[in-house]
């Protein structure tokens, strides 16, 4: 396994992870009411998910990479 892939592959684990707690988040109560009257998430979720959705797709691209050389 290559550097590349591995750092990919903690990528791609970081990502999911991060998708999870703002998954987690987004079901809390208050979460739920604040996206209710104001029709957005928190700041909090936003980065969760933004953090989330890069760092899947940066692992998924390194492993590809990393694969299609290998």
């Amino acid at each position: 396994m290559t550097q590349t892939n591995i750092i990919g592959l903690v990528a791609l684990v970081v990502g999911a992870v991060l998708l999870f707690f703002a998954w987690r988040a987004s079901q809390a109560p208050m979460e739920q009411m604040s996206e209710a009257l104001t029709g957005r998430f928190t700041g909090n979720t936003m980065w969760y998910l933004l953090g989330g959705v890069v760092g899947v797709v940066a692992g998924a691209g390194l492993l590809l990479r990393g694969y299609g050389r290998g």
